[in-house]
């Protein structure tokens, strides 16, 4: 667990083959700034696997400059087209890829839990989660791609979720871990 003296950083993914945005944090003493934000543009490039290299050295070439300690990802949404959501998850999976490979610890948001978590509201549209953004960091965002906005949400969700601080509560990866720490909150028959 983080103590809220510790300043750290949280890179955060709206992954995409076409525009990929990202944003960078800084948390200290509890208050979080932003560092850096913007998109990668990947429509002139002619393959799909040129796409996810210059994903995958975008992703960490971002890690080496500002050395997150963690990687929040929105996760695909699921669509009609099934070859463009294959194509996003690749993309989504080489981003993955790249902050493993870096050392950082991976964590996936759905776009409702990180409209949720933004704003109050999972179905928020995308310009309500920006103008709460402004409004939370205290950030000008009218310059920026929905798509940078969506990487900085992103990353604002993850430090609500698992990155704050002032939780105090212990992460679980799965029910059984959950159920041997609270043994009282088994129900008995």
């Amino acid at each position: 667990m983080k103590s809220s003296q510790e300043t750290y950083r949280i890179l955060g993914i709206d992954p995409g083959t076409t525009v990929m945005g990202y944003a960078v944090i800084e948390v200290a003493k509890r208050k979080m700034s932003v560092i850096e934000m913007g998109v990668l543009h990947l429509k002139k490039l002619p393959s799909h696997q040129q796409k996810l290299k210059r994903i995958f050295e975008r992703v960490q070439s971002i890690i080496d400059v500002h050395h997150p300690k963690e990687l929040a990802i929105e996760a695909p949404f699921f669509g009609k087209n099934v070859q463009a959501m294959l194509k996003l998850g690749r993309a989504q999976g080489v981003a993955m890829a790249a902050g493993i490979t870096k050392g950082l610890e991976i964590t996936e948001y759905s776009p409702r839990k990180i409209k949720q978590s933004v704003t109050g509201n999972g179905n928020a549209a995308k310009e309500q989660v920006a103008a709460m953004l402004t409004n939370i960091l205290d950030f000008n965002l009218d310059d920026y791609y929905l798509d940078a906005t969506d990487a900085l949400a992103t990353a604002v969700c993850h430090y609500y979720q698992a990155g704050n601080p002032l939780s105090g509560q212990k992460r679980y990866n799965d029910w059984g871990s959950y159920l041997n720490d609270n043994p009282k909150r088994v129900a008995k028959k």
